[in-house]
């Protein structure tokens, strides 16, 4: 620290049961072969070079483009039981019909008639017999189980329409069924090993909340020439690729566009503003009823599924009106005049990316458990990474991910704006990220705070009147989502105990905040090898990468690099759980760090005394820091300046990991991004496209309606067609390296690149096709022969992938044998 109280030295010395603990795990490690006296093998850590793996998920948005007679969606709101009713209330005036009207308004002033999150429906006729096979086993109550019949819900899926069966499904489904459709038509083109292969990517593609999600098609693995984070960028480019193939050729193979909807799926990282506007005309129950999927593919019982769906969805609205009562004991709202959340929550429409990394060494040593190495010691050791690697997620915010977001004045109640921050932060950082959230946005007349007073007329007045143009925010999705829930002081998270989860969400669910039945929300979950058949982490704080490569690749590097750093740190024995407390003060003085970076707020405020060993060291070397005026005992700190001495910790503390990963270049380009975040950064490129599209110098300088809408329309558009690109790009490096013979292709490969283009070269199709990709002109029969050459390459990547796979398997066995 340049001022103020220095930090003392950072490998921390701790006494009484923190010290027999340190022991205890230092000998572990010694026994792993990690460590053996005061030499340290980095290259044998959990997550060194070639002991990672990797995999994706990744949430789309989907909308339907057509007319309100057309489209599912309106069609299904007019002919609901709700709107007769409404009808039928405001008549008689039992209820508002002002409700009505925006209803209405909604249904008829769609001027670009895109309906997000709609479904569609067509003729089942339509179906081939492999997808009607598909479509039956689905409709199950439980697939493994024929004998208990369809499921409850049926007619919600299957109607009669002017003498015909129709289907009507969420447009998740829509791609199965249409991966269905090419694979029934490939059977005599493709030969039987990628044939089959083809057959296990229908569990890839999710119906599970509102959104399209689908998963990596292969478990990953850095390769020669490929760093892991290139390698899940690049299948996740080739997956998006073959996701908007599929929904090109299901427009076609269905009629959905001869009968006015066109599917289209992308990536946008906050719900969809019109999406927003229904839900505060409808009830909870008929939200659900809309748009909450009805989990057909991925789930042995899609019915229960779907139900603990909407257990999230009324858990999560619940906890946002629990949020207010505590908006009041922290001092935020200080009298009565508030603008209530809706009863109806809609932040699991936000969509992001989620990466998971698992460690080779970590899963042998659980495999056999006569080493010593339990489920005791791998949630120790996962605890201690993940409280580790929280310090590090600034870093990720903006520079990698975004979800640029504008609100004006009138929007900003607290209430509103801070959705559930009051369940992830104590109130004393609550209030302070507040306070300077406000001075941030310029929300003060004559030097007073001001906020909305409710009635939107007068917010708009005052905002006119006083020049109150409200804020813009870097990562939006942080904010409206639930991302991290608090412990509670008997209860941690993260303290290294097995089932600490399980009572944390007991005592949550006992304050009116979660249920005990849902998955706990962090940013870095631990995946355990009992329940997962790996042991590593799921990083859950990505929203929107505007490139696979550039962007995603990196992120998942430093990601890597970041664990590997944790488990060096433990293996030196440099920190323990001593180290970093399991207080909820402590555990919110490092996420308030996070949820101000995705704010875009200058600087927070860290006890100069913290006992967060972690925080001090990392303090220690951060430029500009000083006592708060403000705050008595508090240090200010700059958000910049602490991003930067992440990077001056990892340049000192993992220079031999940063060798050893060959990462020199990207830590460079990590600086890169902070100190030129208008150019090099994701969130400036991403305004940057966003404010061209608008005709705008600033965020400021429009509306949040025009920027918001803009930039959906942005990722619909202009930014789904660079993704395309990208894939595009993907897929013939793939074919030149096949076709030049630097590849390894196999028999399969071979004969199925002869069957589908034989006259010309898969790079000169691929070519050929791609203005009519980018512009949805292609033909179905043109579509098919491109889905098909993607299926190929992603046959030829997942076998290469399993070839250097068994080779590490092997190597790892024989690690763990000698250990």
């Amino acid at each position: 620290m340049s001022q103020g109280k220095q930090s003392p030295a950072f490998s921390p010395n701790p006494s009484g049961a923190q010290e027999r603990f340190l022991n205890d795990r230092l000998r572990i490690l010694e026994s792993l072969s990690i460590r053996r006296g005061e030499h340290l093998d980095v290259s044998l850590l959990p997550f060194a070079p070639g002991d990672t793996t990797a995999g994706s998920e990744a949430e789309l948005q989907a909308v339907v483009i057509g007319d309100r007679n057309s489209v599912d969606l309106p069609l299904t709101i007019r002919q609901s039981n709700y709107f007769a009713d409404m009808l039928r209330r405001s008549s008689t005036g039992d209820t508002r019909k002002r409700v009505l009207t925006e209803i209405e308004a909604f249904l008829t002033s769609n001027r670009d008639e895109v309906w997000e999150n709609s479904w569609v429906r067509f003729p089942r006729r339509l179906l081939s017999p492999l997808s009607e096979e598909v479509l039956q086993r689905d409709l199950l109550a439980d697939k493994e189980d024929p004998t208990q019949g369809n499921r409850t819900d049926v007619h919600k899926m299957l109607f009669r329409h002017k003498g015909q069966d129709y289907l009507r499904i969420p447009v998740s489904y829509l791609l199965k069924l249409s991966l269905a459709e090419v694979l029934y038509s490939s059977r005599l083109l493709l030969p039987g090993p990628i044939l089959e292969y083809t057959r296990t990517l229908f569990g890839h593609f999710l119906n599970d909340n509102s959104s399209p999600e689908t998963l990596s098609f292969y478990v990953l693995s850095a390769r020669a020439q490929c760093p892991l984070g290139a390698a899940v960028a690049g299948e996740m480019a080739k997956r998006f690729l073959l996701t908007s193939l599929l929904i090109l050729y299901a427009n076609e193979r269905f009629c959905l566009k001869q009968t006015g909807q066109q599917a289209v799926v992308y990536y946008s990282p906050h719900p969809p503003l019109r999406q927003k506007i229904l839900n505060n005309c409808v009830s909870d129950a008929f939200y659900r009823e809309l748009f909450m999927n009805p989990c057909l593919s991925g789930w042995r019982r899609g019915e229960e599924k779907q139900e603990y769906m909407h257990l999230c969805h009324q858990v999560l609205s619940r906890s946002q009106l629990n949020a207010v009562a505590k908006l009041r004991e922290a001092g935020i709202i200080t009298h009565n005049l508030v603008v209530l959340p809706n009863t109806s929550n809609i932040s699991l429409s936000n969509n992001g990316t989620h990466v998971s990394l698992g460690s080779r060494r970590l899963g042998a040593l659980l495999k056999d458990s006569s080493n010593g190495f339990t489920a005791i010691q791998e949630k120790v050791f996962g605890d201690l990474a993940v409280k580790i690697v929280e310090h590090f997620l600034p870093l990720f915010v903006g520079t990698y991910t975004a979800a640029p977001y504008r609100l004006d004045f009138a929007e900003f109640h607290p209430e509103k704006v801070l959705a559930f921050l009051p369940h992830e932060l104590d109130y004393t950082h609550l209030r302070m990220l507040w306070r300077r959230w406000q001075k941030k946005a310029k929300l003060s007349v004559l030097g007073r705070p001001l906020t909305p007073f409710g009635p939107l007329w007068l917010d708009r007045a005052v905002s006119a009147l006083c020049s109150l143009r409200g804020d813009f925010i870097p990562d939006f999705r942080m904010i409206d989502y639930l991302m991290a829930l608090m412990s509670t002081e008997r209860c941690p998270a993260l303290d290294g105990r097995l089932h600490n989860s399980d009572r944390l969400k007991s005592d949550l669910t006992d304050l009116g905040v979660f249920d005990r039945k849902m998955s706990l929300y962090l940013f870095e979950k631990i995946r355990e090898y009992g329940s997962m058949g790996f042991s590593g982490f799921e990083s859950r704080h990505y929203s929107l990468f505007e490139q696979f490569s550039e962007d995603m690749g990196k992120a998942v590097d430093i990601q890597n690099l970041l664990y590997c750093l944790a488990f060096k740190y433990m293996a030196f024995g440099r920190i323990s759980h001593g180290s970093i407390p399991d207080r909820p003060f402590v555990e919110s003085e490092r996420r308030q760090i996070i949820f101000g970076s995705a704010v875009g707020i200058p600087t927070f405020y860290i006890r100069k005394d913290t006992d967060n060993d972690l925080l001090r060291r990392i303090l220690s070397r951060t430029e500009r820091v000083r006592h708060s005026r403000r705050y008595t005992g508090y240090l200010r700190v700059y958000h910049l300046e602490y991003r930067r001495a992440l990077v001056k910790i990892l340049q000192e503390d993992a220079a031999d990991l940063v060798d050893m990963f060959g990462m020199r270049e990207t830590l460079r380009d990590l600086e890169l991004r902070l100190e030129a975040p208008d150019v090099r950064s994701a969130l400036g490129r991403l305004t940057s496209a966003i404010l061209k599209e608008a005709g705008a110098v600033s965020p400021l300088h429009v509306s949040s309606e025009i920027f918001n809408l803009t930039a959906e329309r942005y990722y619909r558009n202009g930014l789904r067609r660079r993704h395309i690109e990208e894939g595009l790009d993907l897929l013939l490096g793939d074919f030149e390296r096949l076709c030049s013979g630097t590849g390894r292709m196999e028999q399969a490969t071979r004969q199925a690149l002869n069957m589908l283009v034989s006259r010309e070269t898969p790079r000169g199709f691929i070519g050929r096709m791609r203005r009519s990709i980018l512009e949805s002109s292609a033909t179905p029969d043109e579509l098919r022969t491109l889905i098909q050459l993607v299926l190929v390459s992603v046959y030829e990547s997942s076998r290469i992938n399993d070839l250097d796979k068994d080779k590490n398997s092997r190597r790892m066995n024989y690690v763990a044998s000698v250990c």
